[in-house]
């Protein structure tokens, strides 16, 4: 059985201003047709499908029409779990109908966690795959909340639910095994899915994920997962990364870049065949659909950089950091007209050197896409001039509270 491992394709998603739609159509072209020319049989994605939990109906269309073509190729299932920016409810609300397609979805927790074992046959019913198809377990799903909780408290309790639920579904997936190695006389691989964090994960800027993460709730050791696992598929983390010293743990990464830190990226999806219940694991390349460049260095030497790419003929879309102060709307100005003729497309101008000498985003020039949540929350403490071991406790619980609002499924009655 060949099995193509993919996530986090946050459909819908925006950078900046600049809606990726077209990205989004090429890259699920392409992957149908790699589904096709390498006659994938079962096609895992690991969560955030959506980069909302309501997404807009062409998201929805993008996604419904892929399902559909992947339907219609010789690939005999698709397995979704849900993510974290995914809404468990709208997930699940079609699984029915969707199972007519041969496409499963687990979009939250099951109470029955047997629901989250699928096991997968070829044409003469001979079991291939057990799939354990686990999707982003969230805080009020597998911890119990107890007053006087401290925040390493509340880690290790999440940490111990998501253990405790991985060795409970791969305890159904060991019994099917053993009982097809009786029948059949094969041992079948075990495969786990998964959308979490691990620790020592590779993060970029931008990917929403850095400080929320690190050193924060939800960071998991690759030894929390049951040593029965023959292949983990996980999502969450937008680069192509293996977990810590396990080869056959991977993340495949986001399919096109989430933004500009992720630019330089070379985008994959993980193609896994067995020997055995040996995984053979073979990364494939995603083509760039739509260029990315940040260009930082002083006005004189961004005009000089975007000169190049206007000769290349380059269409790509520019970040542009400015190194020494000057004032952001003159700079725009000046670079409009440079690129006016070109194919480029200058998506933000950020004066570093204006940022870095302010405290407060209520001077001119700053806007809020020149800082994020946590950024405008550290400011405040320095403003409001809190001590260093009250400001610990306080950005502790602030991002604990962001947590809790990923976790949160907003279309749930």
């Amino acid at each position: 059985m060949k099995i193509l491992h993919t996530s986090d394709w946050h459909l819908g998603r925006n950078l900046y201003t600049k809606k990726r739609y077209e990205e989004f159509t090429l890259f699920l072209n392409w992957l149908t047709d790699v589904i096709e020319s390498e006659d994938i049989d079962l096609l895992l994605i690991s969560g955030d499908i959506f980069d909302t939990t309501i997404p807009s109906h062409y998201s929805q269309m993008l996604y419904y029409q892929f399902l559909y073509r992947v339907s219609t190729t010789n690939c005999q299932a698709v397995v979704i779990t849900g993510g974290n920016h995914d809404s468990p409810t709208f997930l699940d609300a079609p699984k029915a109908l969707l199972e007519t397609l041969n496409v499963y979805v687990v979009g939250s927790m099951r109470e029955d966690v047997a629901q989250e074992v699928i096991t997968f046959y070829d044409d003469s019913h001979t079991p291939k795959a057990i799939i354990c198809a686990v999707p982003y377990l969230r805080d009020k799903d597998i911890r119990t909340v107890e007053s006087g909780e401290t925040i390493d408290d509340k880690d290790k309790k999440l940490i111990s639910g998501i253990k405790d639920h991985y060795e409970k579904v791969c305890a159904i997936a060991s019994l099917r095994q053993t009982e097809y190695l009786s029948s059949f006389n094969a041992k079948v691989p075990i495969i786990a899915m998964g959308h979490l964090f691990s620790t020592g994960g590779v993060v970029t800027d931008g990917d929403g994920m850095r400080d929320l993460y690190v050193g924060s709730l939800g960071s998991v050791h690759e030894d929390i997962f049951p040593t029965c696992i023959d292949y983990l598929a996980l999502g969450h983390l937008h680069s192509a990364q293996k977990v810590g010293s396990k080869e056959h743990y991977r993340y495949s990464g986001s399919p096109i870049p989430m933004g500009f830190g992720e630019a330089k990226q070379q985008k994959k999806v993980l193609l896994i065949s067995f020997d055995n219940t040996t995984p053979n694991i073979n990364e494939y390349s995603v083509p760039l659909f739509q260029r990315l460049e940040r260009l930082k260095g002083t006005l004189e030497e961004i005009q000089t950089a975007v000169d190049e790419l206007i000769t290349q003929n380059s269409d790509a879309w520019l970040e542009i950091e400015l190194s020494e102060h000057t004032r952001a709307q003159e700079a725009k100005i000046a670079l409009e007209e440079q690129v006016e003729k070109s194919k480029l497309h200058i998506i933000r101008i950020k004066d570093i050197h204006f940022i870095d000498s302010v405290l407060l985003s209520a001077y001119k020039n700053e806007t809020l896409d020149d800082v994020d949540e946590y950024e405008v929350f550290e400011r405040l403490l320095a403003a409001y001039e809190i001590e260093n071991e009250e400001k610990k406790e306080l950005i502790d619980s602030y991002k604990e509270i962001l947590f809790a609002i990923q976790n949160e499924d907003t279309l749930k009655e």
